[in-house]
């Protein structure tokens, strides 16, 4: 994580909105190769038109931290529907944040005119095509476009504010990024109290990229995280489930896990787990989150496709049954039946937070619903349920809660699972006949203690 140093005094240069670092051509180590063709054509067709383009963002970033970015997102001064006359292959979206998309196929090149500073209008003003603000400060609307200077300090954070032109290939930083990427430092551009009221998904952006660069949330930066996190809970449901999936399947999903922790913001995404934390973290459901996060992290490090539907299903496993416990014995109902009204509710309450897709939740239950069927191998029912689609993600579920819990039934059980799976058919038919006899020999020792107990409720 290193970036060469810019120590020419003519790379420094002022003006009236403030001062700009300028790393000419020769004192960064940002290549035209390394920026993607499709990328390079829209700069190239901006320029071409008159417009100032630059590359910037998380794409500078990463390229000044010797990573490969993920994607390339463009700045230019011309507005979205200058933008849109230029390119056929472009489509115009969003209403809070006006961006246009050049599409070349499956890759998506995302340009956005350049932010500027604005009168914000309040949520209940008539006039709000441009700009629009919640009584708590929160951003709607976002359209008021400006210049360079202003949309460097419109961005959240200096290591993002970072512009680099392929007319001049050269660098230019105007908040201080290439120090602070330099120190290893997540630093807010702004106010921290207003930028997190204007966007509180900042927060969490913060501890991601804290996390996934192996940098530290500068003091003045993390200060209020805890005292704003509750303003997540005015983002919309749909936008949190997209964040979500940013911090956790990733491939840092239990140390931003941890973080979140730290600066009280798990609570707002995951009320349902939430309320379930106990004070020193070693409950069977904490076991549970450190272990499907810490497996989750290892699978995508080896390049393994992972499931957002176990995910959700192992995090939400205890608070389901504790729930199903209560509903059987408060309403009287069958453990089943209350387990299915149990599904639902606590589905339910947390799509109040995140708004997960139908068909995420859809496997979810299925994962749940195989959890109680598993223990039923007689017959053709191991086969049966070997057949189901998500009965490998049903026994890793049931693997974890094994480790989780460390109950003695349980390791069997998942033990046996896993040997019938690896078995040939000859051994899977001698593990079922076995498995007959053993439970033929409970069944009478079994009936015998039931008929006690019936005896001795006569006697009383």
């Amino acid at each position: 994580m290193s970036i060469e140093r810019c120590d020419s005094q003519d790379a420094i240069l002022t003006d009236e909105a403030g001062s700009v670092t300028v790393v000419p051509h020769g004192e960064h180590h940002i290549s035209v190769r390394d920026i993607s063709s499709n990328a390079l054509k829209v700069l190239r067709r901006l320029n071409k038109a008159g417009y100032e383009a630059y590359l910037v963002g998380g794409g500078v970033r990463d390229l000044l931290l010797g990573e490969k970015p993920k994607d390339f997102d463009i700045t230019t001064s011309a507005t979205p529907e200058q933008v849109y006359q230029l390119f056929r292959n472009c489509r115009l979206i969003g209403r809070r944040f006006r961006l246009a998309h050049v599409i070349f196929g499956q890759d998506v090149v995302e340009v956005a005119t350049f932010r500027g500073h604005h009168e914000l209008q309040s949520s209940e003003s008539s006039d709000t095509s441009s700009s629009q603000q919640t009584r708590k400060g929160m951003l709607l609307r976002d359209n008021i476009f400006g210049s360079i200077e202003e949309d460097a300090q419109r961005r959240d954070f200096t290591i993002n504010s970072l512009y680099y032109s392929i007319a001049d290939v050269a660098l230019r930083d105007y908040t201080g990024g290439l120090a602070d990427i330099r120190q290893g430092v997540i630093r807010l551009i702004g106010s921290p109290q207003v930028r997190y009221r204007e966007d509180p998904v900042r927060m969490l952006r913060a501890v991601r990229f804290a996390v996934k660069l192996g940098m530290t949330i500068s003091p003045e930066t993390a200060a209020l995280i805890p005292q704003l996190a509750s303003l997540l809970r005015d983002i919309s449901p749909a936008r949190l489930f997209e964040e979500s999936l940013k911090l956790l399947q990733t491939g840092y999903g239990y140390a931003t896990y941890t973080k979140l922790c730290d600066y009280h913001l798990f609570a707002p995404l995951f009320p349902v787990i939430a309320r379930h934390f106990t004070e020193h973290h070693d409950s069977p459901m904490e076991r549970m989150l450190e272990k499907v996060f810490k497996n989750t992290d290892r699978r995508l490090k080896n390049g393994m496709r992972v499931n957002p539907a176990f995910l959700f299903a192992a995090m939400l496993w205890y608070p389901l049954t504790e729930h199903a416990q209560k509903l059987a014995q408060e309403s009287d109902l069958a453990y089943y039946d209350a387990f299915s009204l149990a599904m639902s509710d606590i589905l339910d309450e947390q799509c109040h937070s995140l708004a997960i897709p139908k068909r995420i939740t859809s496997l979810v239950r299925d994962i749940w619903f195989l959890q109680v069927r598993l223990p039923c191998r007689q017959g053709k029912r191991a086969y049966k349920l070997m057949e189901h689609l998500k009965f490998r993600a049903a026994y890793d579920l049931l693997a974890l809660r094994a480790e989780a819990e460390n109950r003695h039934e349980l390791k069997q059980l998942a033990n046996w699972w896993e040997a019938f799976q690896n078995a040939i058919p000859q051994l899977q038919k001698s593990m079922l006949d076995t498995l007959d006899v053993e439970l033929s020999s409970r069944r009478p020792v079994a009936r015998s203690l039931r008929n006690s107990a019936a005896r001795k409720e006569k006697i009383l």
